[in-house]
């Protein structure tokens, strides 16, 4: 029950991640937004599993506006600094829980607690048509990793993933429907690979030898997703696939597959918004 809480806690972090911005190009939106949504998932337990889980989540709704302050589907982060091609700000991510007792890799090793990612990020504007509502970003996050059973809290290492995005609203002219497509590596240090890919001597078996994780490229992402508005209603659907061919992880025998893939179809209902009306992108 309480692996299932902690789960729950985590996916609705990580989730945010995957849903996409419905704002059109410098349209004018409300401040605030708040609502409830439900998402259906399958995922691997972790990048590099071939166990894969379906999962029901509801999810609280909130978008918020602010010049400092910015909460919307697909992040959560503090501006430090802006202008019209650069923004530099503070960005969060996490990732599930994994029951070792439920992954045959990882029988008899202890359980993996959920985890949180903090840090700055430097995104670039590479491209920007507003007539034909298109834009291409260049992203920089470096986030410090910490685990949690949410009593105690680890420091686990840092991940450095750079993202290039493009994104497409109304892609099918008074459509409504738009269209997101983000890709890039990941970089991470030996404490990050050692927690998740690492096989102690002490849990090492005939079929799974001791391995000690070392840092560098530890794979790469391409996410896809589409999401339309109908009233009070969003819809999103999503694939991210994970390749990890070439990674510093990919000998290890917790790695059964170099593509993970993690797919999702996600409606929010918003039922609360401010009358005060902000432009989408500020």
């Amino acid at each position: 029950m309480y692996m299932r809480i902690r789960r729950g806690m985590m996916l609705t972090l990580m989730l945010s991640v995957f849903l996409l911005s419905q704002n059109a190009i410098c349209e004018e939106k409300p401040l605030w937004e708040a609502g409830v949504g439900l998402a259906f998932l399958h995922m691997p337990d972790y990048r590099g599993s071939d166990e894969n889980r379906f999962l029901l989540l509801p999810y609280p709704y909130l978008v918020y506006r602010g010049d400092i302050l910015k909460v919307e589907r697909e992040s959560i982060s503090g501006r430090i600094f802006k202008t019209d091609r650069l923004l530099l700000e503070v960005s969060f991510f996490g990732n599930v829980p994994v029951d070792s007792s439920k992954n045959t890799a990882r029988s008899g090793m202890q359980d993996l607690d959920p985890t949180f990612e903090i840090g700055p990020s430097l995104n670039i504007t590479l491209l920007e048509n507003r007539q034909d509502h298109y834009k291409l970003n260049l992203a920089f996050p470096l986030r410090a990793v910490f685990s949690t059973n949410f009593s105690s809290l680890r420091h686990e290492g840092w991940v450095f993933s750079p993202r290039l995005t493009f994104e497409k609203t109304d892609l099918i002219p008074e459509s409504g429907l738009n269209l997101g497509i983000s890709t890039g590596p990941i970089f991470a240090d030996s404490a990050y690979n050692r927690y998740y890919y690492s096989v102690e001597p002490a849990y090492a078996t005939a079929s799974r030898p001791s391995y000690d994780a070392g840092s560098g490229y530890s794979g790469s992402t391409l996410t896809i997703g589409l999401n339309k508005g109908f009233r009070q209603l969003i819809f999103n659907a999503f694939v991210s696939v994970d390749f990890l061919q070439g990674a510093v992880i990919e000998d290890s025998p917790l790695v059964k597959t170099k593509n993970s893939v993690m797919s999702g179809f996600t409606v929010s209902w918003i039922f609360l918004k401010s009358a005060k009306l902000v432009p989408a992108e500020r």
